[in-house]
């Protein structure tokens, strides 16, 4: 039994099997094939796996944290959630936000409707489908206050950001604010200093605070993404591609419900991290519950009221 679960911790390739993972038909035929049992079930031997858990047919992708400050970048990121900065408690006039873009978002038209789920059947989502562009969705989230900003995009850019950016600093409390400090990963349009001094150049109140390379997970918003993918945008069913904004983009305050089920930053400082329920409050303006036009520029945004 020992050395059959020693086998499957092993690498087929390191048996020289011409095979990327182990299935149990094939660890079972291995480990005959290497005098461990004279024979052996395939029953037998998932129970003696399941035993501790092992699953040699599964993987899960991973990467190796290479920033060789990843401790104190994460730490940083951390700290702000907690509200603190430096060792020290932010002030009532310093605001957190997490800022990031979903990009290369497919508008496709599907050739048939998609059919409605029956007894015993799915949703039928048809095949084929007709290419309609693709756009980017930019988004802020203000940690403490529970409070979302966001627009479309035709596509990402310094430019495209700047105009979120704007978006947020063009109110109040942060037009006002001490600090406004924004978490961003290490994307092209917001990295190293030169995007820190961009944004300080034209808003001297933002502090410009990047997660650790491969991090994105510590920014907040990438829940609020998720939220989007698995809501909004799976499966791609797109309606009017082209003459109006796909309908996600209209309709986004649904997905912005479910903000309620994620942690506040309060949360974050304690042990068992509950999930308290959270209030969300989003301003659509003119766009609210209607078919958008597809202009040049900012789609569609959406931010809280002053």
């Amino acid at each position: 039994m020992v050395a059959i679960k020693a086998l499957a911790c092993e690498l087929p390739s390191r048996h020289g099997l011409p095979l990327a993972r182990w299935s149990v038909a094939e660890l079972r035929q291995e480990a005959v094939a290497c005098g461990i049992v004279a024979k052996i079930s395939g029953t037998t031997l998932w129970r003696w796996l399941g035993q501790d858990a092992l699953r040699p047919w599964r993987h899960r992708s991973w990467i190796f944290p290479r920033d060789p400050h990843f401790a104190r970048k994460a730490g940083r990121v951390i700290d702000l959630y907690r509200r603190r900065w430096k060792g020290a408690a932010l002030g009532p006039r310093d605001y957190v936000l997490c800022i990031d873009e979903k990009t290369s978002i497919q508008a496709r038209q599907r050739k048939h409707p998609s059919l409605p789920p029956a007894p015993g059947r799915p949703i039928y989502v048809e095949h084929e489908y007709v290419r309609a562009g693709a756009l980017a969705y930019l988004a802020a989230w203000d940690v403490h206050r529970a409070r979302l900003f966001g627009r479309c995009e035709r596509k990402n850019s310094i430019a495209a950001f700047h105009r979120l950016v704007g978006q947020v600093m063009g109110r109040e409390p942060h037009r006002s604010a001490h600090h406004v400090f924004l978490i961003a990963d290490n994307g092209s349009c917001h990295r190293g200093r030169r995007a820190a001094d961009r944004l300080r150049s034209r808003w001297s109140n933002i502090v410009l605070v990047h997660t650790p390379v491969h991090a994105s997970w510590l920014n907040q918003i990438e829940v609020y993404f998720s939220v989007v993918q698995r809501k909004l945008l799976t499966p791609s069913d797109f309606r009017e591609p082209g003459r109006s904004d796909p309908m996600w983009c209209s309709n986004i305050r649904p997905a912005s419900r479910r903000l309620a089920s994620m942690p506040t930053a309060a949360d974050h400082s304690s042990d068992r991290f509950p999930h308290r329920g959270i209030s969300v409050a989003i301003d659509y303006g003119r766009n609210q519950a209607r078919p958008v036009p597809l202009p040049e520029q900012g789609l569609v945004n959406h931010g809280y009221p002053c």
